[in-house]
């Protein structure tokens, strides 16, 4: 798909995940808007190889939403694609509905149980070694928040995988620099951010995550063979509550709810295309 129309497809998830949101007073749009590039691209961008008429194929790519608060970014693409019936988007976290608050695998396309953080990585890692192991062409992707990376278990994970030679794996950092208390850099420094990986032996990658220009770019290098016997990490710079402007890098707004004048404001500011590259 051309950069113009995935542009298209992460307006339109933008505004689906909004509405979601305030229809419902559940979830994190913020943490999820963050990402809606990150997730376009790998399932309309050609990146990620699934078939939403057989969501359990044994050579499908895998995607873990690691960052599992947020894993309502992918449910409206899910919908889209056929992996379940129209109509289940309105019936987000209501009884009888598929799609719950938390990504669970009852949901056709979703790969594991998501919400405790640091275990998304940990999860792909095993799958990415067991496609080596069984002969399987399969790639596994997983999308981190920055603030996962505080968890121990991310980096038990980054030496596993970087020890195993995992190069059919790709973790997506979303590098927002807000985590549900404060900005990161004010709680714990994680700065030299890149640098961490690299030294745990991952090939490292850089994009603006919310320019599908750098974003494609990055991805094709991930996918494209070269980088052999190494896990690639690719740090996505996102902006928490893109799209919304008194949303925007404020960690205070991570599972609040928009009063009636702040959701009109922010559906006026929803039905113009953020993204310019």
């Amino acid at each position: 798909m051309k950069i113009e129309k995935l542009k298209e497809k992460s307006h339109w998830l933008r505004k689906e995940l909004f509405e979601m949101v305030v229809r419902t007073k559940k979830g994190h749009f913020p943490s999820s808007s963050s990402i809606a590039e990150v997730v376009v691209a790998l399932y309309y961008g050609g990146y990620l190889r699934v078939n939403p008429k057989n969501p359990r194929e044994p050579d499908r790519d895998r995607l873990f939403v690691s960052k599992g608060h947020a894993g309502m970014v992918i449910y409206p693409i899910l919908e889209d694609l056929g992996f379940v019936p129209k109509g289940e988007l309105a019936k987000f976290t209501k009884a009888g509905g598929m799609f719950r608050f938390y990504p669970d695998t009852s949901i056709p396309g979703i790969e594991a149980i998501s919400g405790s953080l640091g275990h998304g990585l940990g999860i792909a890692a095993g799958h990415a070694l067991a496609a080596k192991r069984e002969g399987r062409k399969y790639r596994t992707f997983a999308v981190l928040s920055d603030g996962e990376c505080y968890e121990g278990s991310t980096w038990e994970t980054a030496m596993f995988a970087a020890h195993q030679q995992l190069d059919n794996l790709v973790a997506i950092v979303d590098r927002n620099g807000c985590c549900i208390l404060d900005h990161t850099e004010k709680c714990v420094r994680q700065e030299p951010f890149e640098d961490k990986w690299e030294a745990f032996g991952w090939h490292v990658l850089r994009s603006d995550g919310h320019s599908y220009v750098e974003l494609t770019r990055a991805l094709d290098e991930a996918v494209s063979g070269r980088i052999v016997g190494k896990p690639i990490a690719i740090i996505s710079k996102g902006v928490k509550g893109k799209g919304v402007s008194f949303m925007e890098n404020r960690p205070g707004w991570h599972n609040r709810m928009p009063t009636d004048a702040e959701i009109q404001q922010a559906r006026t500011e929803l039905a113009i295309n953020c993204i310019t590259s």
